[in-house]
């Protein structure tokens, strides 16, 4: 039969001959479009396409960019911190674990009264408190702040008075800030404000703070330590930072806020002068129109 062979429907058999620039078309054998690119790619560069690293090659590199994350976090932004006594019961009890806002401080901010900060040992506070001697696991945690340090001595109270203010407690009567009396219902059960020890009343230096414990008959805070250096207030550059939440352990969870006392009016020393200065600059028109009205007299005669 002439003209070659034919299928039964009448249509030709014969296979047509692709063009040369037509041979390899990935899409059309495999359908993946990922494919036809990485061949465009090593068309365009005359380079095979790049491979994805193994994962065990990445881990070493992330793992080293999330021990600085932790170590810049720490330094600058949020560091843990272990209660090792009873000084802040009930508000802390002994091995909670606190996060510290350090960030605040950096940008000139100071503690305000009712925060609860931890600082430095302003003038051998600890002096002769033993200090347990962690692993190398933990040296290595605390460093990174993923693990509260054991080496470094800080302390931890609540911030009563502020520079500028005037701070005082008799035996059996509250804590007073500026003539104000404070009401601490976050005191431990069963304790006082101060009858262990009365004191005051002192006026804090700026740049300094007064402090003490929520358990006051178990805490050495300012009252105790008058005669150093510091004559009992804590330097504002020796404060590490405001604890603001308790988080371990998980069923102890809580934040840290300003007890409502230390927003009542009139307990900044500023407005508790504010009476006096607005007094004298009211009678300050008077009195010398006064003046110049007697003055007056005088030449007339």
């Amino acid at each position: 039969m002439a003209g070659g062979a034919r299928s039964g429907h009448g249509q030709s058999t014969e296979r047509l001959e692709q063009p040369a620039d037509a041979a390899f078309d990935p899409v059309g054998e495999t359908g993946d479009p990922d494919v036809l690119e990485g061949a465009r790619t090593s068309d365009r560069d005359g380079k095979e396409p790049r491979k994805p690293r193994p994962f065990w090659k990445e881990l070493p590199l992330l793992i080293g960019i999330a021990l600085i994350l932790a170590l810049l976090i720490k330094t600058f932004l949020v560091q843990a911190f272990s209660i090792p006594s009873d000084s802040m019961q009930n508000t802390l009890q002994r091995g909670d674990r606190v996060l510290v806002d350090k960030l605040t401080p950096w940008f000139g901010s100071e503690p305000e009264r009712g925060e609860v900060v931890v600082f430095h040992d302003p003038s051998g506070w600890l002096d002769g408190e033993p200090t347990p001697e962690p692993n190398a696991v933990q040296t290595f945690l605390s460093f990174i702040g993923l693990m509260p340090s054991s080496q470094e001595k800080d302390l931890i109270k609540r911030t009563m008075a502020v520079g500028g203010d005037t701070v005082s407690c008799k035996k059996g009567g509250p804590v007073e800030v500026n003539g104000k009396a404070l009401d601490e219902p976050y005191l431990f059960p069963g304790g006082t404000p101060c009858d262990d020890m009365p004191f005051g009343p002192f006026k804090v230096p700026d740049g300094k703070i007064w402090v003490m414990g929520d358990h006051r008959q178990d805490s050495s805070d300012s009252r105790y330590h008058t005669n150093d250096a510091n004559k009992g207030f804590v330097p504002v550059d020796e404060v590490v930072g405001r604890a603001v939440v308790v988080a371990w352990p998980i069923n102890r969870w809580a934040t840290l806020p300003v007890p409502d006392t230390f927003d009542q009016p009139g307990l900044s020393a500023a407005a508790a002068m504010a009476p006096g200065a607005i007094g004298i600059a009211g009678a300050l028109p008077i009195v010398i129109r006064r003046r110049r009205r007697l003055t007056s007299e005088r030449t007339a005669r």
